[in-house]
């Protein structure tokens, strides 16, 4: 863009590279110049050198440099006109426009430009709209008032005949239908109509770095359907990229050190509400390096908050595929909350103290992991303290510092009362990829995901057992390949023996790798469920499927349409065998 020089200048001269650099990376005085942790690469001490005086930085680590208009093109994926445009809002400078500059503006800011118009109408629709009133109930019995919903630029997405209600308001803005769907605000349904992408959902905007929405995440009211949904991926939201809260909240993690991850959206407003205005959280997804390489420009601390239940699998952070937390250069730990209670219920609760003592009293995560192994186990027993030793000693061959292998070694010794020598070998064998200690390296138990993956593994641990033969399951009720062809076999393998659990040894003989995987489902500790709700939630699950199917089915069609009525009817029909299967 063909902006004037003396605005580019002027622009340059009024911005203060300091609080630019602070508002991406930790900042920090060093005599008479600045030292910051290059947000351009990995790195635990500061690299970055800034000379405020003159508006320039340079990382000796990786190099990179330059004013202050290349630190925003570097930092927030922009171009140089967009970096113009960006500092001169930052510094209230308005610069001289060339008439074709809105053909010409970049392809990302077209796109934040069409989000922040649907976060304005969604916003509107929830202050003044009659059919918002669910919505506002449902944020009063949180205790947000106006000034926190304004806060949060919390809105609701309204559901209206042909779920268009966005996609016509965008459209009278001049927003193209391409812009609405590569936004990730509207979707094509199969009859090549665009709808919205949200409906009768309170939504909680999503912004990026540079504090541009760039997604939502929408809860539901009532009805059917997942609690939660996210904005699709599109060319600016990356859930794997952002963090909810994280442009609130980023000054407090760089001038306290430390930065506390929670579970969801409502969490981390309550924590802020509470005064803990360094909490964020992951946008539907499991927490990634690229979400540890945002977090550790601002803090060198990194506090797991979860709740009792979920804390497990988030201290796992995705069953062990990231680097060790010395290797992020973090210091990563894990809060325990009380048993069933999140962020949320504790400030809601009056109990604060409690959530800041957690955060407080946090383990780091290598220790944590150790903790959770070494209660699975029984250490009273030979077996238990074998078992539990070659399921710790991989948790310690994953860290790089010998010192620290040797330190856990020695607590894990003594834990278990086994020979710190033996300890340390096992260890180092675990790193290097084999035992020398004896003894299989454990399995874990089987992945069961989310609750319709574990009531349809558990379905067929019931089945191989034989307590399920009473009930109608049938390979419909189960939603992968895998587990509906194990349905088959199992069910073959029954009725040419009725009456009998399933052969496995049979099994074996043709498919030894089911025949192992069921093995280990049949050998898993864990009590087995009641099969009449194991059945009934099979039952539930399958309609809510079939439900979501027929309105996909209506959404496409009007009353005129020759397949109107029959779905309809279906639905109805659905809609009181959920309630049958839903009252038990």
């Amino acid at each position: 863009m063909a902006f004037d020089r003396d605005d580019i200048e002027r622009v340059r001269d009024a911005t203060n590279l300091v609080e630019l650099v602070e508002g991406v990376t930790t900042v920090k005085k060093a005599g008479r110049s600045f030292k910051a942790i290059c947000p351009f690469h990995q790195e635990k001490t500061p690299s970055m050198s800034l000379d405020p005086a003159r508006g320039l930085f340079h990382c000796f680590g990786c190099g990179k440099g330059g004013d202050v208009y290349a630190f925003v093109m570097e930092s927030q994926a922009m171009d140089f006109s967009e970096a113009v445009e960006e500092l001169a809002r930052r510094t209230g400078i308005t610069l001289k426009r060339d008439p074709k500059e809105a053909a010409r503006r970049g392809r990302r800011r077209t796109l934040t430009d069409a989000v922040a118009l649907a976060l304005e109408f969604y916003k509107d629709r929830l202050k003044s709209s009659a059919d918002a009133g669910d919505a506002r109930s449902y944020l009063r019995g949180r205790g947000y008032g106006a000034d926190v919903v304004e806060q949060f630029g919390i809105g609701y997405a309204p559901e209206e005949p042909g779920w268009d209600s966005l996609v016509k308001h965008l459209k009278a803005k001049g927003v193209a239908e391409k812009d609405m769907l590569d936004a990730g605000l509207a979707t094509r349904t199969q009859q090549g109509r665009i709808r919205d992408w949200f409906h009768d959902r309170v939504l909680f905007p999503i912004h990026d770095l540079r504090g541009d929405a760039v997604g939502f995440g929408g809860r539901i009211l009532e009805g059917d359907g997942p609690k939660y949904i996210n904005s699709p991926e599109s060319t600016v939201y990356h859930k794997a990229k952002v963090l909810y809260g994280l442009q609130l909240a980023r000054s407090s993690m760089a001038r306290q050190n430390q930065a506390v991850v929670v579970e969801g959206y409502t969490d981390v407003i309550a924590c802020h509400l509470a005064g803990l205005d360094t909490a964020v959280a992951t946008c539907g997804t499991a927490l990634g390096e690229d979400h540890f390489d945002l977090l550790r420009r601002f803090a060198d601390r990194v506090v797991l908050a979860f709740d009792a239940d979920q804390a497990g699998a988030g201290a796992a952070l995705r069953g062990g595929e990231l680097q060790t937390p010395t290797d992020l250069g973090i210091d990563l730990r894990v809060a325990m909350m009380p048993e069933g209670r999140d962020p949320a219920d504790l400030v809601s609760g009056g109990d604060l103290e409690l959530l800041q003592k957690a955060i407080a009293e946090s383990a780091p995560l290598i220790a944590f992991q150790i903790e959770r192994t070494f209660a699975d186990h029984d250490l009273t027993e030979v077996e238990g303290r074998t078992r539990a030793l070659h399921a710790v000693a991989s948790l310690v061959a994953r860290l790089d510092d010998p010192v620290a292998r040797r330190e856990y070694s020695r607590d894990i010794a003594r834990r278990t009362g086994i020979e710190a020598d033996l300890v340390s070998r096992d260890v180092e064998a675990a790193r290097s990829g084999r035992r020398t200690t004896g003894g299989p390296t454990p399995q874990p138990p089987p992945h069961k995901g989310t609750g319709r993956d574990r009531v349809e593994i558990e379905a067929l641990r019931l089945l191989a057992v034989g307590k399920l033969t009473g009930f109608a399951v049938e390979e419909h009720h189960f939603t992968t390949d895998d587990r509906r062809r194990a349905f088959r076999v199992i069910r073959d393998e029954m009725q040419s023996h009725p009456g009998r659990p399933a052969d496995l040894g049979r099994i074996g003989e043709t498919d030894p790798d089911l025949a192992e995987r069921l093995r280990r489902l049949t050998l898993d500790e864990a009590p087995e469920e009641e099969p009449d709700g194991v059945f009934r939630r099979l039952e539930l699950g399958r309609v809510m499927r079939e439900m979501e199917e027929v309105r996909n089915g209506l959404s496409g069609i009007g009353p005129d349409d020759p397949t109107y009525a029959p779905l309809s009817s279906r639905l109805v029909e659905l809609m009181q065998d959920r309630a049958k299967w839903r009252a038990g």
